[in-house]
């Protein structure tokens, strides 16, 4: 019969496994905006209490996957400007903030290398290839390595906050990236770091801004346009 302690452990666990299983599916893109998680629905999925189930959510909102809203629940949140502009304002201040503490104190940057050829071993993979949660779980880690390189771990934690939506941001785009082509793109990106100097940060604020951010916004405006076509 297991202890006191044991009972305990796994009591703790059980939320963790199961938003550890709801994250991947989010991750995925399994559940599309305005999905609601029912807590009924998944502590019988789960087969545990709803007050597990509840405290798996809260995990999820924490870490910006789902979004709490009156009278619903924890939901998927809909792509906003406002939603877009937030979180890659927030990455841009910390990556940008990072990579100049990197520049300044000419820090390794090797790890981001490492972390490039991953995402290029995956690009050469072949068909069916990767799937879009091994591709962004490489490309966030390109991203945290440049934080990380910096050596500041209260920057670095900051970053961490952000990486999982993110990733969950980029699944609004993967109509319009493979990991051919993202695999190019942060070729370009690590050689240009490497050269040092404002080629580098201006590298940065593009693969930010002019790749990311403008793919999601792009998105969002066919997104907005065809629900005005549709009366919606």
């Amino acid at each position: 019969m297991a202890g006191p302690s044991a009972r305990t452990s796994g009591a703790q666990a059980a939320p963790e496994r199961i938003a550890g299983a709801l994250r991947g599916e989010l991750l995925d893109g399994a559940h599309p905006v305005g999905t609601r998680f029912r807590e009924e629905d998944l502590a019988e999925r789960f087969d545990v209490g709803r007050h597990t189930i509840r405290t798996a959510l809260r995990l999820l909102v924490d870490r910006g996957l789902l979004v709490h809203e009156r009278h619903r629940g924890a939901v998927v949140a809909p792509l906003s400007k406002q939603r877009i502009d937030e979180v890659f304002d927030y990455r841009k201040v910390l990556e940008l903030g990072a990579l100049r503490m990197v520049l300044e104190a000419d820090a390794d940057l090797g790890q981001v290398l490492v972390e490039v050829e991953r995402l290029e071993a995956l690009a050469a993979r072949p068909s069916p290839g990767p799937s879009w949660r091994e591709l962004t779980s490489v490309h966030s880690a390109i991203h945290r390595a440049i934080v990380a390189a910096a050596g500041n771990q209260h920057v670095l934690e900051s970053y961490q906050r952000c990486e999982d939506e993110v990733r969950l941001l980029l699944t609004f785009v993967r109509p319009d990236f493979d990991a051919v082509s993202l695999a190019a793109i942060h070729r370009d990106l690590i050689e240009k770091l490497r050269l040092g100097g404002q080629a580098a940060a201006d590298a940065l604020i593009e693969d930010i801004d002019c790749t990311g951010r403008a793919a999601l916004l792009a998105t969002l405006r066919r997104a907005e346009e065809g629900a005005r076509l549709l009366g919606r």
